[in-house]
């Protein structure tokens, strides 16, 4: 899979984490691979940040010294919904992970599995994929699998597809979930490039959903997809 690469130079990223060597090691891996790094090593630090403008990305830890990460996330997604927004955390529990991704993270990736190229998940990032740690995507699939087992006794029902979602629109959830980029996901199905973001804004909106992750969770929950 090929990631449009958007320059490092264009990209601004504000960095929260309060552990000062994955701090200092963090930012000198993507200060030299060329983004302009903020780095905020509490909630307070990292507001102050996001009052001078909006950063391309937000790349922050969920346990923070005077609060948690999942307000930082919620205030920054309902302030500027264009920022990509990543986790990096201890912290790889149910509630972390799901509560994280519905209040508006676009990625999760745990600490003791740091990818070799921070630089290249944030491209990743930027493009439009999910970046999420193997560990978390093996959880999210198999408690998908435990919620949609049929009670003893009992025949599996259709997919619920409550939200009456078209055949097209299922199309693109799926390669949103594989974490292709609207470039991809239209080569893939034939359609303009164009056209996807429209086909995505119906998806949010009868998903009533805000983020890819939310979608893709809402549509794992109701059999929609399958990841």
């Amino acid at each position: 899979m090929t990631v449009e690469r958007q320059p490092s130079q264009a990209i601004t990223i504000l960095l929260v984490e309060d552990d000062a060597p994955t701090l200092w090691r963090l930012r000198e891996a993507l200060t030299k691979a060329g983004f302009e790094v903020k780095a905020a090593a509490n909630l307070a630090e990292a507001r102050d940040s996001l009052a001078q403008g909006a950063p391309r990305v937000l790349l922050t830890d969920l346990q923070l010294p005077d609060g948690h990460g999942n307000d930082l996330i919620r205030e920054t997604r309902a302030r500027f919904p264009e920022t990509e927004i990543m986790v990096i955390s201890n912290l790889g529990d149910e509630e972390s992970v799901i509560s994280a991704i519905t209040v508006g993270a676009t990625g999760y990736l745990l600490k003791d599995a740091f990818p070799t190229d921070i630089a290249a998940t944030v491209h990743e990032l930027v493009a439009g994929h999910s970046p999420i740690s193997a560990s978390i995507a093996r959880f999210i699939v198999r408690r998908t699998q435990m919620a949609s087992e049929p009670a003893a006794g009992l025949p599996s029902g259709p997919a619920l597809n409550t939200a009456k979602l078209t055949p097209r629109e299922i199309d693109i959830l799926w390669g949103i979930a594989k974490g292709f980029s609207y470039a991809e996901i239209a080569g893939h199905l034939g359609l303009s490039r164009q056209t996807v973001p429209g086909h995505i804004k119906s998806i949010y909106r009868k998903l009533e959903v805000h983020t890819r992750g939310e979608a893709v969770f809402e549509a794992v929950q109701q059999g929609l997809i399958q990841l």
